[in-house]
């Protein structure tokens, strides 16, 4: 069943593709693509896609091209997603803005704190949850930005089983919360591409912190390492690397700002969120490589483990991903491509991922 699900997605795809192609000399290209998918948290699934992919100065070849995309999901298990996010760059990328905005109704899975959970010892939840992120960064100097961060979270709705493992471990944020923060960010980005380097890196370091002055329920700072490096081999083929840390300080944070382990762009075949704790710390590789016409395949592994400080963690305990996929260019010139990606985890944990842009 998956295979055929991944033939139609691939057969409507082609078809919106090919007329965007037509119109590759403007410098604005607009796609819309019905989603029918299955993956680990949302089962069954069907939705849209729109993405938008510009140049705000059309002759301006320098900068990256801006994008933003809107999702729509609606999975058998009555989950709902709604989503706008992009990344928009102004002439010569003296400003960039990356921004997401959601709202989610979702039943979820929990497997309790900590990275010794067992695969078949999780309880059921059901929540909602809006969200706001904006980044505004500010170029000092070539490739180097510094930026300024809000994030807003806002829980509320939250139905889970009393006396659970919710309530036997005391999960801060369990009853419904609000948070706001405001932070800073330092990068370093020579990538060449917006949706799919295939040279450069990124070195970006940023906190945020959440307080009560800012209508915070609880205070706390989220740090958060990025190193990533791209490497063009032969002609066309790329290995992509990443290193990821991410970590929260502070007594109380809550449940949905713990570093969670999986999901679809990072250690890919765990259920987003299988391993929770306070901190994170994965790395991750891709070898990227061209099929043929708009085909592409990669493949994937990772590396990683949550804890609850830093003196937690241990490299005999860190999980690991291995997994490979399928890409199918939309926009062949942007490098804007639709993925489709299985994973493999350690136990019983494995996943098939439907996916627009690459994971990293």
């Amino acid at each position: 069943m998956r295979k055929i699900t991944a033939v139609f997605i691939l057969s409507w795809c082609f078809c919106f593709a090919a007329d965007a192609q037509k119109d590759s000399v403007k410098h604005t290209n607009f796609l819309v693509l019905p989603v029918i998918a299955k993956s680990i948290e949302t089962g069954w699934s069907a939705g849209a896609i729109g993405s938008l992919a510009f140049r705000s100065h059309p002759k301006d070849t320098t900068s990256r091209t801006s994008n933003m995309q809107v999702l729509a999901l609606y999975s058998l298990k009555k989950q709902l997603v709604l989503a706008i996010n992009g990344a928009q760059y102004s002439r010569h990328e003296k400003y960039i803005l990356n921004e997401q905005v959601s709202f989610s109704s979702f039943p979820d899975k929990f497997w309790g704190l900590g990275k010794y959970t067992k695969d078949d010892a999780f309880e059921s939840y059901k929540y909602k949850q809006f969200y706001i992120y904006l980044h505004l960064m500010r170029k000092l100097a070539p490739h180097f930005f510094i930026g300024g961060l809000f994030e807003f979270q806002e829980l509320n709705d939250v139905e889970y089983l009393a006396g659970g493992l919710f309530d036997q471990q005391q999960v801060v944020g369990r009853n419904g919360y609000k948070i706001a923060g405001l932070g800073m960010s330092v990068t370093y980005d020579t990538r060449n591409h917006a949706f799919a380097p295939g040279k450069g890196g990124l070195v970006q370091f940023y906190f945020n912190h959440f307080d009560q002055y800012l209508g915070s329920d609880y205070n706390y700072t989220n740090i958060v390492f990025d190193l990533r490096k791209y490497i063009t081999v032969g002609k066309k083929s790329v290995v992509a690397l990443q290193a990821y840390s991410f970590g929260n300080t502070g007594r109380e944070v809550p449940l949905r700002s713990l570093a969670n382990l999986g999901g679809s762009n990072s250690m890919r075949g765990y259920y987003a969120g299988r391993f929770r704790n306070t901190n994170q710390m994965v790395f991750q590789g891709e070898y990227r490589f061209p099929l043929y016409g708009r085909f592409g395949a990669v493949a994937f592994g990772g590396y990683g483990d949550v804890g609850k400080n830093f003196s937690d963690y241990t490299l005999g305990d860190f999980k690991y991903s291995l997994g490979a996929g399928l890409r199918f260019a939309l926009m062949k010139k942007e490098k804007l491509n639709l993925r489709l990606d299985y994973g493999i985890g350690q136990g019983n944990n494995s996943g098939l991922y439907f996916q627009l842009g690459e994971a990293f």
